[in-house]
């Protein structure tokens, strides 16, 4: 028994028995609801409907006891839009996030600035990871929110909205060969120094790795860390020539170094808003996301968090033109 079939048999009854004006007020056809008045009338082994021909007269005393009980389940399934509506529109609870340490240390801030203004009763829980610890929180629903940079393939299961785009920087010391060429390094040039990027960089599937492969090249990874402070550190140490997020540089605190555009030379990385398929979104969920990503259209936006699971939206994204995050 289907609740669309107890909808049809309401209908009905609700259009005076007229399955034609039925069919009208639920914008199907005719014979569709007369096919699943049909299925109803079998699963249950019940007549509901005393019938003239191919026209309904009325219904039978046990079609009435029916169609009681299907008013009472919708009864019902009001009560929990109703109890969704409620549980969605709440302003206290807890936000539990998970993102690398770059997103944390120069993304989040200003964003849960403004979150702790709006929902001071919401506690907030941040867990910093590899995209790999990452995932494996979302799959255990250890966290509400998983932001990564990235390919969103490896989150199959897991609703992801784009939130922006970011470029790498080539940071070296002020007296490095790098630091007074005229011209963008080319990426033979890069090859020559050790460098200094983010774990997991040297993977041969990083998109890091894929640009030298392209090239017909072979990077020496000298070190790598999940902290760009750390990256930083290393590279005013001497260990090499730094690939990192362009959004990881601070004025006024990396003046020390030379930053070098490195757009065009590596693929511009996009960072996801993921979370789980069967998660209840509440109203200060969407909010954070709202924050995070003001240029979602709040309408759709909306829409997305009442109806998660819907296949709408995603024409909607890919058409959607990201801004695009750089250093501070």
């Amino acid at each position: 028994m289907k609740l669309q079939q107890l909808r049809f048999l309401l209908a009905v009854v609700d259009n005076d028995l007229n399955i034609t004006t039925a069919a009208e007020t639920l914008y199907t056809s005719q014979p569709g609801v007369s096919k699943q008045l049909r299925l109803l009338e079998e699963e249950l082994g019940l007549q509901i409907f005393v019938r003239k021909g191919k026209r309904i007269d009325a219904l039978t005393s046990a079609g009435e006891r029916v169609v009681k009980h299907a008013r009472a389940v919708f009864q019902e399934v009001d009560q929990i839009r109703s109890l969704a509506d409620e549980l969605r529109g709440s302003t206290s609870g807890s936000l539990t996030l998970a993102t690398t340490q770059t997103q944390a240390r120069y993304v989040l801030p200003a964003v849960i600035r403004r979150f702790r203004e709006r929902f001071a009763d919401v506690d907030l829980h941040l867990h910093q990871g590899t995209s790999e610890q990452i995932g494996q929180l979302l799959d255990e629903r250890a966290i509400d929110f998983a932001i990564v940079s990235g390919s969103s393939e490896p989150f199959p299961d897991i609703i992801t909205l784009p939130l922006y785009q970011w470029d790498r920087v080539i940071v070296v010391p002020a007296e490095h060969p790098l630091a007074a060429a005229a011209e963008q390094p080319s990426l033979a040039q890069l090859v020559e120094y050790p460098l200094v990027t983010y774990l997991f960089s040297e993977r041969p599937e990083s998109s890091l790795m894929n640009a030298f492969a392209a090239a017909g090249l072979q990077p020496r990874i000298g070190f790598t860390a999940r902290d760009a402070d750390v990256i930083k550190t290393y590279v005013r140490n001497g260990f090499g020539v730094g690939i990192l997020a362009g959004m990881a540089i601070e004025a006024g605190v990396d003046d020390d170094l030379q930053v070098i555009d490195a757009a065009g030379l590596f693929p511009r990385l996009t960072t996801w808003l993921g979370f789980s398929r069967d998660l209840l979104l509440k109203q200060y969920h969407c909010e954070f996301i709202q924050l995070l990503a003001p240029h979602l259209n709040e309408k759709k936006l909306q829409k997305i968090c009442r109806h998660p699971d819907s296949d709408e939206y995603r024409d909607w994204l890919q058409e959607l033109q990201l801004p695009l995050l750089a250093g501070n």
